[in-house]
């Protein structure tokens, strides 16, 4: 996904393409994603910055080589090249204002609030719960830390794939036990199309990470019902993403330091009733925290992100016939559950 936006952060052009992970794209792969979106906002004169966000680009050396791409493209336009984790903590950061109502009433919806910047005095803290999980931190000074980020087999925990894979574990475990199969596992049973517990074999050893991880939206349902082995895997959950938000956070700020955590990812973002869960134990676990879900879509991270490095968007304009544009920035081409973010 692309985002186009002017200085005010008002939301000029939306642009949406192919998957872009950068671990499964070679350069010409990664230069002709970049093309495209300066074709689809070709009626735009040349931004005043840019900010790439690329899942799987976790290094300095591959940065350099985002960079280098977008330079093929933008010549002499400031690129800020990242992780997609850094975008989507730096949307945490962006905010809508609310219209004043000096008269008692609120103006329409259909009158778009501009976007108001608070580069936050506090660390914050993005934990990230989808199909896999992450943490990533960042200092007011501008240290960052990360924690996780190793993939279902050596981490993940708190996502959905490992909701999912503890959700089966606990089926055949109790059915092994207790010679009964659970009330969770007819709903793993109907939700695979599958007849017997013994399919679930064959059907595991093909099935990829998000199919298990789909498997979470029937823990959730189940532990709605009060299901008890629903209930035991969402609070393991929960804890892990706590202890593991806090842990992130200690990495930069001393204990008892103004910390803000900034929930996101489809697990938190979709199940409020978890989300709150996590937020009360990391109030416990880091008192006087503030705890907040990531209003905006994480490709307005890349917008931020893109107007620190210019300082100012009013040298973009739209070219003739065009309504006002005072600056460019891209969001983010989604991979699979990851994203890219243009400038």
């Amino acid at each position: 996904m692309a985002l186009l936006a002017d200085a005010d952060g008002h939301l000029l052009k939306r642009f949406e393409a192919g998957p872009a992970n950068f671990k499964l794209l070679t350069e010409a792969q990664l230069l002709r994603r970049l093309r495209e979106v300066k074709a689809a906002l070709k009626e735009f004169s040349q931004p005043a910055a840019v900010a790439i966000g690329l899942a799987g680009a976790r290094s300095e050396p591959e940065w350099q080589r985002i960079r280098a791409a977008a330079a093929k493209v933008w010549p002499t336009v400031p690129c800020h090249a990242t992780h997609d984790l850094e975008t989507a903590l730096a949307a945490g950061s962006v905010t809508r204002d609310r219209w004043p109502v000096p008269d008692g009433k609120r103006r329409s919806r259909r009158a778009p609030a501009p976007v108001t910047r608070h580069p936050s005095p506090l660390t914050q803290v993005l934990l990230l719960s989808g199909t896999g999980s992450c943490f990533f931190a960042r200092a007011a000074d501008g240290r960052t830390a990360r924690f996780g980020g190793w993939g279902h087999l050596l981490g993940d925990k708190g996502s959905g794939y490992e909701i999912g894979l503890r959700a089966l574990k606990a089926c055949v475990f109790y059915l092994d036990r207790d010679g009964e199969w659970s009330r969770l596992g007819q709903r793993v049973l109907r939700a695979l199309q599958l007849n017997e517990p013994n399919e679930l074999i064959p059907w595991t050893q093909a099935a990829g990470k998000a199919d298990i991880a789909a498997l979470a939206e029937e823990v959730f349902a189940a532990a709605a019902e009060r299901d008890p082995i629903a209930r035991d895997i969402l609070q393991g959950a929960v804890a892990s993403l706590a202890k593991d938000g806090a842990a992130c956070a200690k990495k930069l700020a001393k204990p008892g330091a103004p910390v803000q955590f900034v929930l996101a990812g489809s697990v938190l973002l979709k199940q409020p009733g978890f989300a709150r869960a996590v937020a009360k134990q990391l109030a416990e676990r880091w008192p006087g925290c503030v705890v907040t879900p990531l209003a905006r879509e994480s490709a307005w991270g890349a917008v931020e992100l893109a107007r620190r490095l210019s300082g100012d968007f009013s040298s973009l304009s739209p070219t003739e016939g065009e309504g006002r544009g005072e600056g460019e920035a891209r969001g983010k081409f989604k991979s699979v559950p990851a994203h890219h973010t243009p400038p």
